[in-house]
């Protein structure tokens, strides 16, 4: 999601896949995954505690260490005093047609429900960085005492991200913030998975379904952001440093989420004793696994970042991919909600506030949706899980 300040000018097929790789791709089915299940009002708020206590591996946008979002929490006192103020929140997002933000909604929604908080706005920028400027001025008619956003590109937006702080409103971020605004002034806090985290997992997958030994190759993304190369990084790291009889013997660079199979297909053809790739998300991964089938080598181990439906189904049915890092999309919204609520209740919010990794494998399939998406797998998961 970082772009350089050369990179501003937008709106490049890069970006629009950069931000798609921060925030789990489109689903190539036809069919969206429906909304999480709305969870029970009543007591304390929290993220879900049955989430993984691994440390969090990822910094923040501005190198800032982590805090789990496990840790965040409002009070039954704290969310009486919100319910009083009656207060606004709109919701300003990049992109809303895809699971992660499905999911990231519906988290926030219900949480912002728990604590009286109506949501008067939900935005979709369609990856559009003039469009979401507009978006932000369009809500601010609607004198919101909340704004959570994603920015589209840290550069034009920043300005009308500005001018929302300048006027009051309380600004919690996903992923990564707007240029030059600051922590604790600008802006309450900025939540992400830990896409380094997530990394290591599935290089520990890769490791594990090799044996320890074998030659892979890194599909990367090819463009300056934050997101997808700090889970690149953490791969090839992992492997380098736990994994020595494991060689990473070809990359290839994509900038667009269709490129997958492209670039697979070309690394097969001149590694054909290449055991296994990693894939910097799981829409071109996708493309990997169509590669694999192609050239007949359904023995090919793939490992990828993001749960979605059709990396899931599979791994479920025991295919070429065999596991991932996961993003916990609803949590996140649930994290961005308490953090708004420390802001109106002026409690101290850390700058950078992160969900943990989740690996995730054909054993935990099932679980692990229910993780993700707070909702059962779709029928064809757990048919092909059972």
């Amino acid at each position: 999601m970082k772009v350089k300040k050369t990179f501003a000018l937008l709106f490049s097929s890069a970006l629009v896949a950069g931000l798609m790789a921060g925030c789990g791709g489109n689903q190539t089915q036809e069919t969206k995954a429906p909304a999480a299940k709305t969870a029970e009002s009543g007591g304390p708020i929290t993220v879900n505690q049955e989430l993984p206590d691994s440390e969090i591996l990822s910094k923040g946008p501005h190198g800032e260490s982590a805090v789990s979002a496990k840790t965040l929490k409002l009070t039954e006192e704290d969310i009486k005093k919100i319910k009083e103020k009656k207060y606004k929140a709109a919701l300003v997002m990049h992109y809303a047609g895809n699971d992660w933000s499905t999911a990231q909604v519906e988290g926030l929604k219900t949480t912002f429900t728990k604590m009286g908080i109506e949501v008067v706005a939900v935005t979709d920028a369609q990856f559009k960085a003039e469009k979401q400027v507009a978006d932000i001025e369009t809500v601010l008619a609607k004198k919101p005492d909340i704004i959570v956003s994603i920015p589209v590109d840290p550069v034009s937006t920043a300005s009308a991200y500005k001018k929302a702080a300048e006027q009051g409103v309380k600004l919690v971020f996903m992923d990564n913030t707007p240029k030059d605004l600051t922590h604790g002034k600008d802006y309450v806090s900025v939540v992400s998975a830990d896409n380094y985290g997530n990394g290591v997992e599935a290089a520990k997958i890769m490791a594990e379904k090799l044996g320890g030994k074998g030659k892979v190759g890194v599909i990367f993304h090819d463009a300056d952001f934050f997101v997808t190369k700090q889970r690149t990084d953490a791969f090839e790291k992992t492997i380098k440093e736990k994994y020595p009889d494991i060689q990473i013997v070809a990359r290839g660079g994509i900038t667009g989420p269709n490129d997958g199979e492209k670039v697979a297909a070309a690394m097969l053809t001149k590694n054909p004793d290449l055991n296994g790739i990693f894939v910097v998300w799981d829409v071109p991964a996708e493309g990997a696994l169509a590669a694999a089938r192609t050239a007949g080598r359904n023995d090919l181990i793939i490992t990828t970042i993001d749960l979605g439906t059709n990396v899931a189904l599979d791994i479920a049915q025991g295919g070429p991919i065999k596991g991932l890092g996961a993003q916990l999309p609803y949590d996140q919204g649930v994290a961005e909600a308490i953090l708004a609520g420390y802001a109106l209740l002026g409690k101290e919010a850390p700058a950078y506030v992160a969900v943990p990794a989740l690996k995730v494998t054909k054993d935990n399939i099932l679980k692990a949706w229910q993780m993700v998406y707070h909702q059962d797998a779709p029928k064809d998961i757990q048919n092909a899980a059972k």
